[in-house]
């Protein structure tokens, strides 16, 4: 699995932001974006099923796709979704694939990477037809306490718009929970240049819970994430230190339901079981 990896490594690298070079930002979907890339790479190389529908041109992707609640008329763009291709107006531009768009992300990519890349089927943007796959990524870097609610309700209702929108779509959460000791906020630099100082490795607990409690589904006739997956950082933010992947506890052990091979085993069986006739 690569998605961690590459997210690790992306966000390592600072980038501009109006006066600022940082490596997360709260009001960047920075993240979230690195975040659903890597888990498509990550079905496209798991899923030998999703590799024939995307090479004969069965699925595609959207990008910024608003779902519609058909119930309470609730609204919600994701990032990225997996789709079969509609009728509607594409886009202006020229079309993106996966690969293109991991370029215009910023996307850092290994040469190991990037052969694999290469060498799967071209998947491609296009209109979006019938859902198939609705990705959310989210992430608690700093106030863990005050977080987790809103991390919580955030998620939760991602889940709920996408099956008001289609039962037979799968809904994919993903969370990554900062373990650093502190945390310099690019928001909160009016009380002054000192980071939030993190009690840890409680702070990081607190969000993980808060996030464990999501409802999923094992079925079309239920109501939650099909796949939900939590990755633990270390992430200081402070331009310099590269971002770690945090492996022991509290972060969420081999095997576990929310580690994340365990979140993308169980959405590419997911896929090849519930689209194998489309």
């Amino acid at each position: 699995m690569d998605a961690v990896d590459i997210l690790v490594r992306t966000l390592s690298k600072p980038v501009k932001r109006k006066n600022d070079e940082v490596q997360y930002h709260p009001r960047s979907d920075r993240h979230s974006k690195v975040a659903c890339w890597g888990i498509m790479f990550d079905l496209m190389q798991t899923s030998g099923l999703l590799r024939s529908h995307v090479e004969s041109g069965k699925v595609a992707f959207g990008i910024n796709h608003q779902m519609v609640d058909f119930v309470n008329h609730k609204e919600k763009d994701l990032d990225l979704v997996l789709c079969r291709p509609g009728s509607g107006t594409g886009p202006k531009r020229k079309a993106y694939t996966l690969a293109s768009l991991a370029t215009k992300w910023g996307i850092e990519l290994t040469d190991d990477e990037q052969s694999r890349l290469d060498a799967l089927p071209v998947l491609t943007e296009a209109p979006v037809g019938h859902v198939l796959v609705a990705l959310e990524a989210k992430a608690c870097m700093t106030e863990h306490g005050k977080a987790g609610p809103r991390l919580y309700d955030e998620l939760n209702s991602s889940h709920q718009i996408v099956h008001g929108a289609s039962s037979q779509a799968l809904a994919v959460g993903f969370c990554m929970v900062n373990a650093a000791d502190k945390f310099y906020s690019p928001t909160n630099r009016h009380n002054g240049p000192d980071a939030n100082v993190h009690n840890q490795p409680q702070a990081a607990q607190k969000a993980i819970e808060a996030v464990s409690r999501l409802p999923r589904r094992s079925g079309s006739n239920d109501r939650g994430y099909d796949g939900l997956g939590i990755v633990v950082v270390d992430l200081p933010n402070d331009g310099v230190t590269p971002v770690k992947l945090v492996t022991d506890s509290p972060a969420p052990q081999v095997g576990n339901i929310f580690h994340y091979d365990s979140m993308l085993h169980r959405i590419a069986h997911e896929y090849d079981t519930s689209f194998r006739s489309i």
